[in-house]
């Protein structure tokens, strides 16, 4: 029988490219990631019975190394890969004197943007040419090292730790430039960067508010004018999130929405080259995400989206002679998967199958996280109003927020599975991806009592011996099992904490804390992801974004909370296998089956 192969070509689009970005600071920085293949690091040589000392001088001094400020040369300037990095104004607002200064000093461009922007999607970013950093007034935390931006939901994480660390000048300053944003660019943006003007991402700007407001009136310091002004801010986040598009009104709740549908331009060709072979060789799950040049010769107005693609039938000789090769059918992907695609993006779990596979699907989904964020910023303005005395403002916070609890009951509770799951309103059914947000209603306080119980009784589903994994589906993505990530850790156990079992909460936050803590022994840094099955920083993430960033902000916020929460027995037997030998490192082959 005659062997063949398929081939796979590729062509640009005839009208657009897209060019990859990569956002890579210039300069040296302190928390390099190892060379591919290069031994792990030695973490320097530590004093006898130090316990928990040096990862926490680690995160402590961690801060001012990860902080950005556009008065610094070096928050502007990137890899080169943009032979004249710019730095963009909104449009309306005069260049202020520190960078007006640093323009010639670093060899850096200061460019305004085309037109003012009041909400999100309202320009058009492919004419933003070329792509740069959006200016910001305070200096912020950056999440690991190869970054520049300041991230939306990341922020949140970060600024546990700041103000554990009493750093809350720093976390008010990155509130303030979340405030900054909303007026000058429409919305809190995934990232500072042009990028990211047709997308927003997890909504915690209550949450950060508040985190800042009470340690500073803990310290004696309660600023109710600084709050009156952040609930006019809150306001205006919420209202994006609950209007159309972002509101599915059949349904009452919220989705994800990136008001872009052609290639994200700081995703690489090879990633979308994969994920075309893999709609193409798996048609039952193309949902309309591949459309034929044949196609799309039909149509009166044929879009064209990012590349073409072919695949060819081909002898499997190993070689590629055209020769030996039968010319097959010609597609490009569509603009309804580039939306999902970039949807995902702004939902912050990219790359995960849990909204179908590589995320196709992700702006037909009403997730449990979202609606969750929401229902938690809903009682966060109830809150402020009452403490503003704003009395009729906080029952109208109450009424919305036990109305979409109400409609969370009715779209993603399954009382079968015991577990919240997203919901596909365009095919009308729920989901059965379990998934680690089904936590988040525990944490926002809208479960009852009795679903708190179901959960509890499955996390299992979750649990590994270095804490809660993401998903019990291996994709190959990074946001699904075996991976762990400590932003889910914090979720989940806050929320555990909440409904009373606190057993189950410090157990966990014990894996999680012993996993980071022996890992920084290991190589003397704090990751952005962790293997919950190997308890390692050991990645093999085959589809997107595949680095193990070090730093990390989040993680090092996240380790502060939960150290914070745990009992002191719990704390004093961390400390203890500080100062013990390290156990063997646990190989994949030696870890616990992979659940499928």
């Amino acid at each position: 029988m005659l062997k063949t192969a398929v081939r796979r070509r590729e062509s640009l689009p005839m009208t657009r490219t897209y060019p990859r970005a990569v956002f890579v600071l210039a300069f040296a920085f302190v928390f390099a990631l190892p060379n591919a293949g290069a031994p792990p690091q030695q973490p320097s040589a530590t004093a006898p019975n130090a316990g928990l000392a040096p990862i926490r001088q680690y995160i402590t001094s961690g801060w001012d190394k990860l902080t950005r400020s556009m008065d610094r040369c070096e928050t502007v300037l990137n890899s080169g890969l943009i032979a004249s990095p710019v730095l963009y104004l909104p449009a309306d607002f005069a260049e202020p004197a520190a960078v007006k200064s640093l323009e010639a000093q670093c060899k850096f461009r200061v460019m305004h943007l085309p037109v003012p922007i009041h909400e999100a999607g309202s320009v058009d970013t492919s004419k933003i040419d070329p792509p740069g950093l959006l200016y910001l007034e305070r200096p912020y935390v950056v999440p690991g090292g190869r970054f520049n931006e300041m991230y939306g939901w990341d922020s949140y994480f970060i600024i546990r730790g700041l103000v554990l660390d009493n750093r809350v000048e720093l976390a008010r300053g990155m509130v303030e430039n979340f405030f900054f944003e909303l007026d000058h660019y429409g919305a809190i943006l995934n990232a500072n960067h042009t990028f990211s003007l047709t997308r927003s991402q997890p909504p915690f700007l209550t949450s950060m508010i508040l985190e800042v407001y009470d340690a500073e009136k803990k310290a004696g310091h309660e600023d109710r004018a600084w709050l009156e002004k952040s609930y006019g801010y809150a306001l205006k986040d919420y209202e994006m999130w609950t209007r159309s598009p972002h509101l599915v009104a059949a349904t009452g709740l919220s989705r994800y929405f990136d008001f872009g549908d052609v290639p994200a331009a700081e995703e690489s060709d090879s990633y979308y080259r994969g994920v075309a072979a893999y709609f193409f060789l798996h048609p039952a799950e193309d949902d309309g995400y591949i459309m034929s040049t044949m196609q799309m010769g039909h149509m009166a107005r044929a879009p064209r989206f990012g590349r073409t693609y072919a695949m060819d039938v081909c002898d499997a000789t190993g070689d590629t002679d055209p020769a030996r090769c039968t010319p097959g059918e010609t597609f490009t992907l569509s603009g309804d998967y580039y939306k999902g695609d970039r949807t995902m993006r702004e939902s912050g779990f990219d790359i995960s199958f849990r909204f179908g596979p590589y995320g196709a699907a992700t702006q037909k989904y009403i997730p449990v996280c979202l609606n969750s964020l929401l229902y938690k910023t809903e009682t966060d303005l109830e809150h402020i109003s009452r403490e503003l005395g704003h009395a009729d403002e906080a029952s109208n916070w109450r009424a919305r927020a036990e109305n979409r609890k109400k409609r969370m009951q009715e779209y993603l509770w399954d009382g079968k599975r015991g577990l919240f799951f997203d919901y596909n309103f365009d095919k009308q059914q729920r989901s059965t991806y379990a998934y680690i947000t089904t936590l988040y209603p525990l944490w926002a306080g809208l479960a009852t009592p009795e679903q708190a119980r179901a959960i509890v009784q499955n996390v299992r589903l979750f649990k590994q011996p270095g804490g809660l994994v993401m998903s019990t589906q291996e994709s190959g993505g990074q946001w699904d099992f075996p991976y762990e990530w400590a932003p889910m850790q914090l979720l989940s156990d806050e929320g555990l904490r909440r409904y009373g079992f606190k057993d189950d909460a410090d157990g966990e936050s014990f894996a999680f804390l012993s996993t980071v803590a022996e890992n920084f022994r290991r190589d003397g840094t704090i990751r952005e992801k962790y293997n919950g099955v190997t308890r390692s920083t050991e990645v093999h993430v085959t589809i997107g974004y595949d680095a193990n960033v070090v730093g990390f902000g989040w993680t090092n916020g996240v380790f502060l909370a939960l150290l914070n929460e745990l009992p002191a027995e719990f704390v004093e037997r961390l400390a203890k296998e500080q100062d013990a030998p390290l156990p063997p490192a646990v190989t994949p082959a030696a870890a616990p089956a992979t659940m499928k």
